[in-house]
């Protein structure tokens, strides 16, 4: 999946972040502040469909103020006002994907994963009134998957800098499509393999900022769509939670401590949300859960 990602990636060409220009062109911070007060309100169509297409080089910016209380508020505010035609969003789209998927390095580490969260509300534009053709949510499945799966950043709030939360962005994103009822069975599989790597990463890297969490809303959504049955969740547990305690070293390695923390973390969230739900996807996956959580070391 990841060699897919990076395949995707070269098409698109090596995407120029050292070309983003933010704040846009004839706007400056406190013009983007007051824009910010005004609650995003541009009543001419043109003029917001230009300034949207201008703010996405603004979620690389290492200065939160602009990639997330301006950039992406502005945007996920349009977006959820129903602002863009289908024409408007698939541009935007393209162009989330070209930073998504560019090879340039991102030191600051802020720009894929806020283009992910960005992709993550222009399929909540689709869920809400449906207008990708099936060739495309297919394609735009299969990005959120090997990106989720391909995030090894593992940085999350910084002061100064904000937000980075790969993972968690990712399982936005991955969640929002889920939610689809366009999406079919095989595209759900496809989610799920790509939230599987994340659950307990295998660099040992131990969540502190609630990746856990948003990786089990991820699952739920998936779960809800009734697509894998029992036996299907029992493997995909075992393949994302592969520890047991027959080494007897294995609690003297931090690798593994980290990775038992992070699987305990997401098992236990995923089950005080399955608890509440009773629905026939739900309780095929709680009844796999449960034999994970009873087999955690």
């Amino acid at each position: 999946m990841v060699a897919v990602f990076a395949i995707v990636g070269s098409a698109f060409g090596a995407s120029s972040l050292a070309r983003a220009a933010c704040p846009p062109e004839d706007h400056d911070a406190a013009s983007l502040a007051a824009l910010k007060s005004r609650e995003f309100v541009v009543v001419d169509a043109v003029e917001r469909e230009a300034m949207a297409y201008a703010l996405i080089d603004c979620l690389t910016s290492p200065d939160p103020n602009l990639r997330d209380g301006i950039a992406f508020s502005a945007l996920q505010r349009w977006m959820r006002d129903g602002a863009f035609s289908p024409d408007v969003l698939r541009k935007l789209r393209a162009r989330l994907d070209m930073m998504l998927l560019a090879e340039k390095s991102d030191a600051d580490g802020v720009a894929k994963p806020f283009a992910a969260l960005t992709l993550a509300e222009v399929a909540r534009t689709d869920r809400i009134a449906p207008w990708m053709r099936a060739d495309e949510r297919a394609a735009m499945t299969q990005r959120a998957a090997a990106y989720l799966a391909s995030v090894s950043d593992y940085r999350g709030y910084e002061t100064g800098v904000g937000w980075r939360h790969g993972v968690a962005h990712g399982a936005d994103w991955t969640m929002q499509l889920a939610m689809n009822p366009a999406l079919d069975a095989e595209r759900l599989r496809e989610l799920a393999r790509g939230i599987a790597p994340q659950v307990a990463p295998a660099s040992g890297h131990a969540y502190v900022f609630g990746e856990p969490e948003r990786l089990a809303r991820a699952t739920m959504a998936i779960a809800r769509r009734d697509a894998l049955d029992e036996t299907e969740w029992r493997a995909w547990f075992a393949a994302v939670v592969p520890l047991r305690d027959n080494d007897d070293n294995a609690w003297n390695d931090p690798v593994w401590l980290a990775r038992r923390h992070d699987a305990s973390a997401f098992l236990h969230a995923l089950y005080l949300q399955a608890d509440r739900e009773d629905t026939p996807g739900v309780a095929k996956l709680k009844a796999a859960l449960i034999e994970a959580l009873r087999e955690l070391p």
